[in-house]
């Protein structure tokens, strides 16, 4: 969630750029910078930019097994020995 309290303007970000990085370090959350006073742009240090994307990629992973195990519990699946054929077709063989 975005902290209202830490929107600046760009041009005080470029005046006061290690005030606002090791602040960025420090608390872990993203600023809003605007340009004519309107926000353009998020920035955040990139230990919680990448903790953010591996937390995504875990919800994305949670999302597809529950649909997998939804689609199973409706039998639409398929013999595993289609789907190798299928992705042999596709992908060709590795050899």
């Amino acid at each position: 969630m975005l902290d209202t309290r830490q929107i600046h303007p760009l041009t005080d970000f470029l005046r006061n750029h290690k005030t606002h990085v090791a602040r960025l370090k420090a608390t872990r959350m993203p600023e809003v910078l605007t340009i004519n006073c309107h926000a353009e742009i998020v920035i955040q240090d990139a230990d919680s930019y990448q903790t953010l994307l591996d937390r995504l990629h875990h919800m994305e992973t949670i999302s597809a097994i529950r649909e997998g195990i939804e689609s199973a519990e409706r039998g639409e699946l398929k013999p595993a020995e289609q789907v190798f054929s299928e992705m042999k077709a596709r992908y060709g063989t590795q050899g």
